[in-house]
């Protein structure tokens, strides 16, 4: 192996723009896996489409392209995940791994006991029934929940099917990140053992279901 035409030795560091060969051959350099925490806006749609000029890639500031990890419709704010990882992100996205999604919000009149128990206990939407989930009350008329699974505006239609319309949705974690105190538009590379600690946790999901 060679590092810029000489011969490379244990300890050689590679530079971007290095030049590496093993056996007169070139080797691509090893991409480097992110994970990001980005706080979509109101607005934006969550697709590669470009010429969609609402897409959020359009307003996505980062140096190098990323995928997304599960969606949030026009309507909706709050955390998505970005990552060059495709493993990583099918198996977050997965719906049979369970992974935990938290959402505050807002509807258009005051929940009740009824109406909260109704969403706990899995509600019939899309010729199917949603998973039981826990909601708790937020305030006279805002609640948080957390699912784990991820239907088509699932819980605008969850809400829907008791006479509630959603006036406010934001997603404010996925599995251990929370979307903290950012703003609008604002992005972060997950903390190392931030992103330690979601890998561990897509991991063992994975590995149990394997298990059953």
């Amino acid at each position: 192996m060679t590092l810029n035409g000489r011969e490379a030795v244990p300890g050689d560091q590679v530079k971007e723009g290095d030049a590496v060969l093993l056996d007169g051959r070139p080797l691509s350099p090893v991409k480097k896996k992110v994970i990001v925490a980005y706080y979509k806006p109101l607005g934006l749609v969550c697709t590669a489409k470009e010429a969609d000029k609402d897409s959020l890639y359009h307003h996505f500031d980062y140096p190098e392209k990323l995928i997304y990890v599960g969606r949030l419709d026009k309507d909706s704010q709050g955390l998505i995940l970005m990552t060059n990882d495709g493993d990583l992100a099918n198996r977050i996205q997965k719906a049979r791994y369970g992974h935990e999604k938290e959402y505050v919000v807002r509807v258009n009149k005051p929940v009740t006991g009824e109406f909260l128990q109704g969403m706990r206990s899995g509600v019939p939407i899309l010729d199917t029934v949603t998973k039981k989930c826990r909601v708790m009350p937020q305030g006279e008329m805002s609640f948080r929940i957390i699912l784990t699974e991820g239907l088509n505006r699932q819980i605008r239609r969850m809400c829907e099917y008791f006479g509630y319309r959603v006036t406010y949705l934001k997603r404010i974690r996925v599995m251990n990140v929370k979307l903290g105190s950012m703003k609008p538009g604002m992005w972060r590379e997950l903390e190392p053992e931030e992103e330690k600690k979601l890998r561990k946790m897509a991991a063992e999901r994975e590995v149990g279901r394997e298990a059953e």
